[in-house]
């Protein structure tokens, strides 16, 4: 989901806050529905709803990567209001638990739960500390939410220790310009193998779509949605049109060894079209 402009080490009370803010005001309107709508086109999985860069192919892509088994348990981690984990969910016929800092977006998820039939649980929690045992998870998904983590590192960690011997932990990454990711380094220290690497070329441009749209319709969002949110949609889309090009995006999938490997194997990397030297990232949210 797109996040509200923040410190990345803003207190948890803080951002919960802004979310809660955020999931309030779009429950009033439909507008910001309709730009995603009109920025993703085809692409754009209305059911599902989201406030992210997660459309049809991402949604193929991650139930692929998960490779999980009907009546296993699948967490949605940074959940929103939950589209994402319950449209997997049912389509992998697997459980779900969904935890997001925002109360409100775990109020609105828990009432979604009949539109898809699936067993499913919301709840309050950060991706740093998710309260779930260890090795409960037979996959992890984390789209858009990871750049949030006062400690990325950390919350990769957390993610791993859910997530149960032979099981994938899928999320979304993005890189600054000319910035090295550092992948391999927090999946190892998590105890993770970096599985895939499958680049998104069409994801900065998407972006690109959305924030003009934001703009244009800047007197609409404020009608509708009410002058802090506008405002933090339109600062957003402001400061980071200017880094979307050359951007790189990803889809990682991380796996727990079934036994402890001798040795970490290589990223299995499906290439897309030529990445520009310079890639860039920022988060969906955020920049990374």
């Amino acid at each position: 989901m797109t996040h509200p402009t923040v410190s990345a080490a803003a207190p948890a009370e803080r951002l919960a806050a802004q979310f809660d803010a955020l999931h309030t005001a779009r429950a009033r309107s439909t507008l910001a529905a309709r730009l995603y709508a009109r920025a993703m086109g085809d692409d754009y999985p209305e059911e599902v709803a989201a406030s992210s860069s997660c459309d049809w192919p991402l949604l193929g892509l991650m139930a692929a990567r998960l490779r999980m088994r009907p009546g296993q348990l699948l967490v949605d981690a940074g959940c929103g209001t939950g589209g994402i984990g319950l449209w997997l969910a049912r389509a992998l016929a697997v459980g779900l638990e969904g935890i997001d800092v925002s109360p409100v977006a775990v109020a609105q998820a828990t009432l979604r739960r009949t539109s898809f039939a699936v067993p499913a649980a919301f709840r309050v929690a950060g991706l740093e500390d998710t309260g779930l045992p260890d090795s409960s998870a037979h996959g992890v998904v984390c789209v858009d939410a990871l750049a949030l983590a006062a400690n990325r590192g950390s919350a990769v960690r957390e993610l791993g220790r859910i997530i149960a011997p032979g099981a994938r932990l899928v999320l979304t990454r993005a890189l600054r310009q000319g910035a090295e990711p550092l992948w391999e380094e927090q999946a190892r220290a998590a105890g993770l193998i970096v599985e895939h690497v499958d680049e998104r070329p069409a994801e900065p441009a998407m972006w690109a779509r959305l924030y003009r749209l934001w703009i244009g319709h800047a007197a609409e969002l404020r009608r509708e949605l009410g002058d802090d949110q506008a405002d933090r949609m339109l600062h957003e889309a402001h400061k980071m049109l200017p880094a979307l090009p050359g951007r790189r995006a990803v889809l990682l999938t991380l796996r727990r060894p079934a036994a402890q490997p001798s040795a970490l194997g290589s990223a299995d990397t499906m290439t897309g079209p030529a990445r520009p030297e310079n890639g860039t990232a920022t988060s969906e949210r955020t920049p990374e």
